[in-house]
């Protein structure tokens, strides 16, 4: 009994996916029908004699006599055959033959008549081949797609080309040509779409319609494996050109987007049985319609038609009544905890969320009732959902934000190694691009210490044989993923910015601000409204500044403004209005925006590749919501206050800003140092005297004598030096980046010393000296880091530490203005001109 009640209802979601899916499909058939199919048409039309005269002149007459020749033999053959078939037209005819089915097997079935007249057929193929180029190129049958796909006719190909429509066809050719970035099967194959629906439809290039290549794409996926080889290509194509509306979507994806479905078609993802119930539920969610986003209206169908309604009608076949038996409802409320796995049932994360819902459904019900008895009384009942099965809820949310804090932590130490490997990644990948692109197709080239060949590759990527591992690598697609993830990463570091925000950023969301008491203009950041609706602004810090200027470089390419581009919101469902956004990038022939699970997955490779591990010895994970909790408990951390990051962040309570925080409680701390303070107001007050003069010169002296040859020491005041002036090996060495040229000196000392004692076989010494090097190598990588991490210029701009003072801004504050970023877009080269104006 116990495992009946825990078997989890039938998994519903991929029903659920290929209803929406098929809702798509009709959704774009029904806004891009294709051009109705013709029964008759002049050409088809013609007689005997006239056809024969059209298809041997003018652009059909052969370049040499010995062509003509054979096509006018072949022609004559394929017409004796299909004038014996069936038919008052040419295309009727042709489609009583049975060719259409056959694909390239036609040529046996007119053989085969052939040879029943008693003709000779021992060169059929060459001949007949030869005359249905210019019946199909002339018009005379229109071959279905099915024939097309099959057959694959590469001499009608070219030969319609040349034939039909050249000025058509020549202007997309040349679009072909200067589309580098595709390669050349790619572009073969999107100008030979054009063809089949030009020698399928009739008439023009200019004729095609979207629904012309929406039903060759429907027509692909029943005849080959894989129908949308071409199909992106030859939409862009089409749509560039202007054959294409401007209206239509951008991409060739795009037209296969579910987009927002209604309510009634959210219910009906799941099977409801009881008619009453799901007109039920229906109403139920066009009267939360309102004042519900969509994401929050999908989820509360999915909740109420499958986590609830659907599941009760799988374990009680027949149930059609809201008022479920004490059995029949702890029945499913324990199954609720479980969720289909690849293992069996799991525990389900957002059990609690579903009760939550079904109790506020039941509530709803009731309330409605007093108000409108007449449409919902025959709906109130007890609800299934306790007040205290809610309330067990709060416990079993603690675990969660002890997990979350955990992560927070693990997190937090590895941060800065991790920015460190992402960024030598993307120099890295940066000079091994700008290698290959010097060497020459076929070439071998060395990028730090590793050898390299670039494989002679018909395209503008740059593909090299790593000679070292053997392995075929794509620099250019490396280069773009070290680029995205470091860009991701340090965005999402600087602002704490949720991931819809951050695929929203443009080039206008760039504001400025000029500080009442200096007169200073510092750039803003502006975070369009997502989760809560809120806008707000973001002070852009000279790090992030640098990244943004980086980003905006390089999607501009060359260009006076960033691309406009659509980009889809998959949690809404909607298409935007084009937009320059930052997040965007080449795509075949066009840019598209950075997609959720594409910033996830180089998140995630990013983390994998610098091999980092937490204080179990466990990698350590990376999602982008955790650099949001990363953000906030820095900041608190830095002196934030609380309620400022909670504006900063964009959270409508103070309590969710204060639940991402993964740090000690500051309470906690401060009542601690109270007693501390209490317990040494209890001592002798002479313990707690002024220092004398003589006294605070022999503190002051004491740190004169830190200084020595490679920085300075740091260790603890009235203290002696315990590694008796071994500095090189001692950690409370803090060294100098000015002494680098010295701590080299010593360290080519020391390596010129163990040469020497391993020519003596001085084995001790050898042992002390490679000790003392392994230090020295140390103190010089301290060196560099101190160099690297102070590069960036310091402009002046406030940070949490200038904020934490701050209570209320200054009386005659200017109003932020909207700023166009243009100015913004190159930080690096005004660099020089604030620091003038700063010294």
């Amino acid at each position: 009994m116990t495992a009946l009640l825990l078997t989890p209802a039938p998994q519903a979601s991929r029903a659920a996916n290929v209803v929406a899916r098929q809702v798509a499909a009709v959704r774009s058939r029904q806004r891009f029908p294709p051009r109705p199919q013709e029964s008759t048409w002049p050409q088809t039309s013609l007689g005997r004699a006239e056809l024969e005269d059209l298809l041997l002149s003018g652009v059909f007459v052969a370049d040499n006599a010995h062509t003509q020749r054979t096509r006018k033999r072949g022609l004559k053959c394929v017409l004796d055959w299909l004038q014996a078939q069936p038919g008052a037209t040419w295309q009727q005819r042709w489609q009583a033959s049975g060719a259409e089915e056959h694909g390239a097997g036609w040529i046996e079935l007119a053989s085969r008549w052939r040879a029943e007249q008693g003709i000779d057929t021992h060169s059929d193929v060459f001949v007949l081949h030869s005359g249905l180029l210019p019946i199909v190129c002339g018009g005379a049958i229109r071959p279905a797609y099915r024939w097309l796909l099959r057959h694959n006719p590469t001499k009608l190909l070219v030969f319609a080309r040349q034939s039909i429509d050249p000025d058509g066809f020549a202007m997309l050719q040349d679009w072909c040509d200067r589309q580098t970035a595709l390669s050349t099967d790619q572009r073969r194959q999107a100008l030979n779409r054009a063809i089949w629906i030009v020698l399928h439809h009739g008439g023009r290039v200019a004729d095609i319609t979207v629904g012309d290549l929406l039903e060759l794409a429907a027509a692909a996926t029943e005849v080959k494996a894989r129908p949308g080889e071409g199909f992106p290509a030859a939409y862009q194509m089409l749509r560039d050109t202007g054959v294409f509306p401007a209206s239509a979507p951008g991409r060739f994806h795009d037209l296969h987007v579910r987009g927002q479905l209604s309510i009634e078609e959210l219910v009906d993802r799941y099977p409801i049985a009881s008619m009453p119930v799901r007109s039920l539920i229906i109403e139920h969610l066009r009267e939360r319609a309102p004042r519900l986003d969509y994401t929050s209206l999908n989820d509360l169908a999915r909740t109420l038609a499958k986590n609830f309604w659907a599941d009760l009608e799988a374990h009680h076949p027949g149930i059609d009544s809201l008022h479920l038996p004490p059995a029949v409802a702890n029945a499913w409320k324990q199954r609720i905890r479980f969720a289909p796995g690849p293992d069996g049932p799991r525990p389900r994360a957002e059990a609690d969320s579903i009760l939550v819902w079904v109790r506020a459904f039941y509530r709803d019900l009731a309330h409605w009732a007093a108000d409108d008895p007449a449409r919902w009384a025959q709906w109130a009942v007890p609800c299934p959902v306790r007040s205290s099965d809610i309330q067990r809820r709060h416990k079993r949310q603690a675990p969660r934000k002890a997990r979350m804090d955990q992560r927070t932590r693990t997190l937090l130490p590895v941060l800065p190694a991790l920015v460190r490997h992402v960024e030598q990644v993307k120099d890295r990948t940066r000079r091994l691009l700008t290698a290959g692109q010097a060497a020459a197709p076929g070439g071998s080239f060395d990028v730090d210490g590793q050898h390299y060949r670039r494989l002679p590759v018909a395209s503008t990527r740059v593909y090299v044989n790593d000679l070292d591992t053997g392995r075929r690598r794509d620099l250019t697609r490396e280069e773009d993923e070290a680029f995205w993830s470091w860009a991701i990463l340090e965005v999402l570091r600087h602002t704490g910015i949720r991931l819809e925000e951050l695929t929203e950023l443009s080039h206008h969301s760039f504001a400025s601000y000029t500080l009442p008491s200096t007169g200073e203009v510092v750039p803003l950041l502006q975070v369009t409204p997502s989760k809560t609706d809120a806008e707000r602004l973001i002070l852009v810090s000279p790090e992030l500044g640098e990244v943004l200027a980086a980003v905006i470089h390089r999607v501009r390419g060359g260009q006076q403004a960033l691309p406009l581009i659509r980009r889809y919101d998959p949690l809404e469902k909607l298409w935007q209005p084009p937009m320059p956004l930052l997040f965007q990038r080449s795509y075949g022939s066009s840019n598209i925006a950075l997609s959720r699970s594409l910033i996830a997955n180089l998140l995630h490779k990013s983390i994998a590749a610098a091999n980092l591990t937490g204080p179990d010895g466990q990698p350590v994970t990376l999602t982008p919501h955790d650099m949001r909790r990363a953000f906030v408990t820095d900041a608190v951390l830095s002196g934030l206050p609380p309620h400022i990051a909670q504006v900063i962040c964009g959270h409508a309570d103070i309590n969710v800003t204060m639940g991402y925080k993964a740090i000690y409680p500051e309470e906690a701390i401060t009542a601690h140092r109270a007693f501390i303070a209490r317990r040494r107001a209890l001592r002798p007050s002479e313990e707690y005297r002024d220092l004398t003069p003589e006294e605070w010169d022999d503190f002051l002296g004491h740190f004169e004598l830190r200084k020595v040859s490679l920085g300075v020491c740091t260790r603890d005041f009235g203290t002696s030096c315990m590694h008796e002036h071994a500095c090189i090996r001692c950690p409370a060495l803090r060294p100098d980046p000015d002494q680098e040229p010295r701590l080299r000196t010593i360290i080519a000392n020391l390596h010129d010393r163990i040469a020497e004692a391993r020519q003596h076989g001085w084995a001790g010494e050898i042992a002390g000296l490679e000790t003392s090097l392994d230090a020295a190598h140390r103190k010089l990588a301290a060196m560099q880091s101190l160099t690297e991490r102070h590069r960036v210029t310091h402009l002046g701009m406030p940070s949490f530490d200038n904020l934490v003072g701050r209570t209320t801004p200054a009386e005659g504050a200017q109003r932020v203005t909207p700023h166009s970023g243009q100015r913004f877009a190159e930080p690096v080269a005004q660099r020089g001109q604030h620091e003038t104006s700063t010294a």
